[in-house]
């Protein structure tokens, strides 16, 4: 049995990025941009006005003003600015030549083409200079930043049209057991619906990858073999849930093994301890999940997201983590890591954490609605409450 540490060291050394294509802007939300991206030019490239008023200079000392005309925003000044003149100009039009700040339009009353200055400016007030925003040759997104709004948006402003991310991972999603029925299905006696596959399909897709076969598979072993097989073909990573454990119909890690390099097949953990991790010759993943609901979107939470997230060309992939105070009192497992379902909120000026209820591996609903999981070390002491603990963040706050 290795350590939650060893078990996410060995994922993380064999989880290599992938390739890199090319998408259009309107493509690139929730990508993983490939490389370095510069900004192609000054912006502003020219002098602009920040606010809607009079270009004038600075210097001069005239109240009274004529205005020679009205500039607005993507057409350039055709009189140049001289003593006892000025131009109208609208918010980010081009200062006309002459002209070294803006007084502000609320400080001007302008009648029959003369404005009278109720301020006198100093010389770059209400103006943008040149590069003010971006410098040609200025670093402006690195390589391994997901893509937002923002980012769209400062791509379309540099110019970069075509954006260079990495490729997806590609996932394959298997369910097995020969209790599972489709999720349409009234389940008989003995029966569950199968609620493991289209969760990890979810959970995959939110990680960033492209889930390209998903299959339930009976607890036999050549339709497991054949299904497994099938998976690795066809992604980069394949999911398997249940069948991990000891139990005599527990077929994943043996068939791994004929398959694939395992390098680990239990972890000291809770929920999720029968986690299996093979490599192929090729360099495919492939991670057994256990069975129970809790116990495995938990286990793709802490190893299997990381993993994806690296071969996708994140730069940051682990979720972030923060100390929280718990809201009362919690009963660490006495043996293993535990990691229980929590909701994090801001209360007196700290992080405070309360459980979501009972914390069984087969109860969804504990996870439901959690943003967080609180990483408890094992101990035979109840922890009171206003123990300071790490949390795992499962969404923003």
């Amino acid at each position: 049995m290795v350590s939650v540490r060893s078990a996410l060291e060995a994922i993380l050394e064999r989880a290599r990025p992938l390739g890199r294509e090319t998408v259009g802007l309107t493509q690139a939300r929730g990508r993983v941009l490939a490389e370095d991206i510069h900004a192609d030019d000054d912006l502003p490239g020219l002098p602009r006005s920040s606010v809607d008023g009079y270009a004038v200079i600075a210097a001069d000392d005239a109240t009274t003003v004529d205005v020679l005309e009205e500039v607005t925003a993507g057409r350039l000044a055709q009189a140049q600015v001289r003593k006892g003149t000025a131009v109208r100009i609208m918010t980010g039009g081009t200062l006309p030549d002459g002209a070294d700040a803006v007084v502000m339009v609320e400080d001007v009353d302008e009648q029959d083409g003369h404005a009278v200055l109720q301020h006198r400016p100093r010389s770059g007030e209400n103006v943008h200079p040149p590069g003010m925003d971006l410098q040609r040759g200025q670093l402006v997104l690195s390589a391994g930043n997901v893509i937002g709004a923002a980012e769209v948006g400062l791509l379309a402003t540099v110019g970069c049209t075509d954006v260079p991310v990495f490729r997806r991972p590609r996932v394959a999603v298997l369910a097995t057991g020969d209790e599972l029925v489709e999720p349409h299905a009234a389940p008989p006696p003995g029966s569950v619906r199968d609620s493991n596959r289209f969760a990890l399909i979810a959970a995959a897709q939110e990680a960033g990858a492209e889930v390209v076969w998903q299959a339930h598979a009976r607890d036999e072993e050549g339709a497991l073999t054949e299904a497994m097989r099938r998976g690795l073909q066809a992604a980069d990573v394949l999911l398997t849930s249940g069948g991990v454990s000891m139990g005599t119909r527990d077929l994943i890690k043996p068939i791994l093994e004929r398959m694939a390099s395992v390098h680990f097949g239990r972890v000291s953990f809770k929920p999720g301890k029968p986690l299996t991790f093979a490599t192929t010759a090729e360099g495919k993943l492939a991670f057994g999940l256990p069975g129970f609901p809790v116990s495995s979107l938990i286990t793709f939470e802490v190893f299997v997201r990381p993993a994806l997230r690296k071969l996708g060309g994140a730069a940051k992939v682990m979720r972030p983590r923060i100390e929280v105070a718990l809201a009362h009192d919690v009963r660490p497992d006495p043996v293993r890591p535990e990691y229980q379902r929590a909701n994090v909120t801001w209360q007196g000026g700290r992080f405070q954490a309360r459980t979501t209820g009972l914390q069984s591996s087969s109860r969804l609903m504990s996870i439901v609605g959690a943003n967080a999981l609180l990483e408890l070390e094992p101990g035979s002491q109840t922890l009171p409450a206003g123990t300071m603990v790490q949390a795992l963040l499962l969404a923003n706050l």
